[in-house]
């Protein structure tokens, strides 16, 4: 259904705070379009955050096997799942990789093996100034904190904080330290703070 765009199933939905439908959306007018959608052709997303220097969105998607996803979301973009991707189904079965299709936008970055990106933000603390400015998304199969450089619409993994545990968010604290939320199907979730050693 995510190349479906009479639903917004696989889709970013831009609302205004009252609920309605901004006009300058890319399918507003579109009959075959369901207005709210901003872009489309996502497996299932499961981190957003605004670049606060930039204004930009970025996203993070689970993939099936292999190919989790770091997109920076543009308007009226088609971002290709389920008819390309870096991962394969869950059989076993091939999908054609994103370069064979140029029609479709090409995510900044992929992970496979995958880390199962969960929850997501940009730093701008002074805590750790070397890394005002990073993404740090969490990572449940990844069982870290990943940490993501980006330029423009480009981007890397700058490192990982392993952790040793699912992560499921990640917020910072108004101090500049960074909390992290695990989650696990055997023991009760944690909360964690991460800090300086002269904050400790």
């Amino acid at each position: 259904p995510a190349q479906d765009r009479s639903n917004t199933l696989g889709a970013v939905v831009r609302l205004n705070d009252d609920g309605s439908i901004p006009q300058d959306n890319p399918f507003v007018g579109d009959d075959g379009a369901e207005d709210a959608i901003w872009s489309y052709g996502h497996r299932n997303i499961e981190a957003a955050a605004i670049d606060p220097k930039t204004g930009q969105l970025w996203i993070a998607e689970m993939g099936p096997l292999g190919g989790d996803e770091f997109n920076a979301i543009e308007k009226g973009a088609n971002y290709g799942w389920p008819t390309v991707s870096k991962g394969r189904h869950y059989s076993g079965e091939n999908i054609p990789d994103p370069s064979t299709r140029s029609d479709f936008h090409e995510a900044a970055l992929y992970w496979t093996p995958v880390i199962s990106p969960s929850g997501m933000v940009f730093y701008e603390g002074d805590a750790f100034p070397e890394w005002r400015g990073d993404a740090f998304i969490g990572a449940l199969s990844g069982t870290a904190l990943v940490r993501v450089e980006t330029t423009g619409e480009t981007a890397r993994e700058a490192g990982r904080i392993p952790l040793g545990a699912r992560i499921r968010d990640v917020v910072e604290a108004a101090d500049g330290s960074i909390y992290v939320l695990t989650n696990s199907k055997t023991e009760p979730g944690n909360i964690w703070r991460l800090a300086p050693l002269q904050q400790r």
